[in-house]
């Protein structure tokens, strides 16, 4: 108990903005889940295609660099705050208007994706911008283990009650009305609805600083940033996969949800403490050793699942699956931010010029992705595709750690050279 007080007490002493900011992700932390990882099996249940779960969330994409483009123009007439909660609550009315559409075409897919993505871009790129403006370099391990730490939770609780009410509430009748999968996942996605208004309403307790200066088109960037850029890539590739691949294999080889809220649970477990704890002791020279652990901890999951191809193999890589992805972004946020930071200072340019590209970054990879799943699927076989499309992306995410390390040491360079300008 009094280690317990002893962390909130440390959560306290941080700048207001910063605790409305996790506050507000805390809560937003269970909407993500559902977003992520049951939107992708609904569009698998209703359709049984796995291409078309692909092209969802390909679409999904290409609202999400639609909008962070889009933003950027806002950011002159709006508050952050509206663009920010926008985009929370988008994200809930998009998910309930896909869950009622009647038979998934093509097109309807394609919009209920875009729309979806668009909600999701302004919630990321104002969360980006929010964050590099209410953090710096020595807190941000910190701000993003908290923050992991609490995505993490939810990645164990919302799997685990959405998928145990989808499963014991399917054919069940309650209040004269007859429960089936579909309406399930519409009450799932009310309560989705209710969580975004709360997380809008705390975020607009923040009092948040804009500079003036919001001209954010560039096109020509530091040698650095494009090295950012690329190891962006790297994870946009991941995470076109990661919101697809797991539902596909779960409803292929175990067949429901309610399975996939188990695995997902257990594996959440360790990972929201170890991300806390890392989170809270680590230092920022640390970051290096996180990226190492988590890009071999993928790429061990997508062996087994290439080389078991069972139920045992898809346990196994989800379990990979949720441990690699908060250690991974515990290490590349800060990493990110720091870049920013400091291309920003030596080009002169607005810090939204950087995240906007970023967002352009994680595109090229998940397309890339993507589509490279998609035509796998379609010239080869789904089986080859969900079988080495994820060693060979797991292969190519190792690529993560020497870059890392390369922008790592190049900041720290750049970082002394100009202080002692200033100076």
């Amino acid at each position: 108990m009094k280690g317990l007080l002893n962390e909130i007490r440390f959560f306290r002493s941080h700048d207001h903005n910063m605790k409305v900011l996790l506050l507000t992700n805390m809560i937003y932390g269970f909407v993500l889940p559902v977003v992520e990882i049951f939107a992708g099996a609904y569009v698998m249940r209703d359709t049984n295609n796995p291409a078309m779960v692909a092209y969802y969330q390909l679409a999904m994409y290409i609202g999400v660099v639609t909008t962070s483009l889009v933003n950027g123009f806002l950011l002159k007439a709006f508050d952050v705050r509206a663009l920010y909660s926008g985009g929370i609550l988008i994200s809930g009315v998009s998910l309930a208007l896909m869950m009622n559409i009647q038979g998934l075409g093509f097109v309807a897919l394609g919009l209920a994706g875009f729309f979806l993505g668009a909600a999701s871009g302004f919630f990321w790129t104002n969360r980006y911008l929010l964050a590099l403006y209410n953090t710096n370099d020595e807190n941000r391990n910190y701000y993003f283990g908290l923050e992991s730490f609490f995505f993490s939770v939810a990645s164990i609780t919302v799997p685990l009650v959405v998928g145990g009410f989808i499963g014991g509430m399917d054919g069940r009748t309650f209040l004269g009305i007859v429960f089936n999968i579909s309406t399930c996942y519409k009450v799932v996605t009310g309560c989705v609805f209710l969580l975004t208004i709360i997380a809008s309403w705390v975020l607009w307790k923040g009092c948040f600083f804009m500079p003036k200066d919001i001209k954010f088109l560039h096109f020509r960037f530091h040698v650095l940033w494009r090295k950012m850029l690329l190891l962006a890539s790297l994870k946009g590739m991941v995470q076109g996969f990661l919101v697809t691949a797991p539902a596909i294999l779960v409803m292929k080889f175990i067949g429901n949800e309610g399975a996939l809220g188990l695995i997902q649970g257990i594996s959440g477990a360790l990972t929201a403490v170890l991300v806390y704890v890392l989170g809270r002791l680590a230092r920022p020279q640390d970051r290096l050793w996180i990226f190492l652990g988590s890009v071999l901890v993928f790429f061990v999951g997508t062996l087994f699942n290439g080389i078991l191809f069972s139920a045992a193999g898809v346990i196994v890589f989800v379990l990979c699956k949720v441990i690699f992805q908060p250690l991974f972004d515990l290490a590349y946020y800060p990493v990110m931010m720091r870049t920013i930071d400091i291309v920003a200072k030596i080009e002169n340019c607005n810090e939204y010029t950087y995240i906007m590209s970023h967002e352009f970054g994680l595109f090229a990879g998940r397309a890339f992705g993507l589509l490279l799943f998609i035509a796998l699927v379609y010239f080869v076989s789904e089986t080859f595709a969900l079988k080495f499309a994820l060693i060979v992306v797991g292969g190519l995410q190792m690529l993560a750690y020497p870059l890392s390390k390369n922008i790592s040491n190049r900041s720290n360079q750049l970082s002394t050279e100009t202080n002692d300008e200033t100076k």
